[in-house]
């Protein structure tokens, strides 16, 4: 099983271990586009992993802030209280490199960025550059893509 998002369609797709498309869904990825440098705000490219799934049984819009649940549920009135917050909401996929220089270690490591696959606000805008540098997925979504894949999947990120 892999996944590859490419940034150009704005677009995850699941593949099995034959190669068939198991679901495609739309994403939001960095308004700054792509790039790998720490504090660039954009999504990294090449090879990664999902190094950790954070958030099974999350209630969906659950709101997370450092890889932990708040308590919050986002709403509406919620995210108008507090207009600054990047909305981590849902599941996390918390992805790794695996290019040396590249993606991993040093000044470009995903890991340490933080780069995640995560769910959104519903007012997100999908199929639309938008992120810090993550791939935003709708809640139902990630929590589909959450349930289906384990941790270690390969994700692939293309321009």
């Amino acid at each position: 099983m892999r996944i590859e998002i490419t940034i150009k369609n704005q677009t995850l797709t699941l593949y099995n271990d034959e190669g068939g498309v198991m679901a495609r869904y739309p994403v939001s990825t960095a308004a700054n586009g792509a790039g790998c440098e720490k504090d660039s705000g954009c999504t990294p490219l090449g090879v990664h992993v999902v190094r950790a799934k954070i958030g099974a049984g999350a209630a969906e819009n659950a709101v997370f802030v450092g890889r932990r649940q708040t308590g919050e549920i986002c709403t509406p009135d919620l995210m108008a209280e507090f207009p600054d917050r990047d909305w981590i909401l849902t599941r996390i996929l918390w992805l790794s490199g695996k290019e040396i220089g590249k993606n991993r270690l040093g000044n470009v490591d995903t890991m340490q960025r933080y780069i995640y696959i995560h769910g959104t606000p519903d007012s997100t805008e999908m199929s639309k550059v938008g992120s810090h540098g993550c791939v935003r997925m709708r809640n139902r979504d990630v929590v589909a893509l959450f349930d289906m894949i384990p941790v270690g999947t390969r994700v692939f990120i293309a321009e």
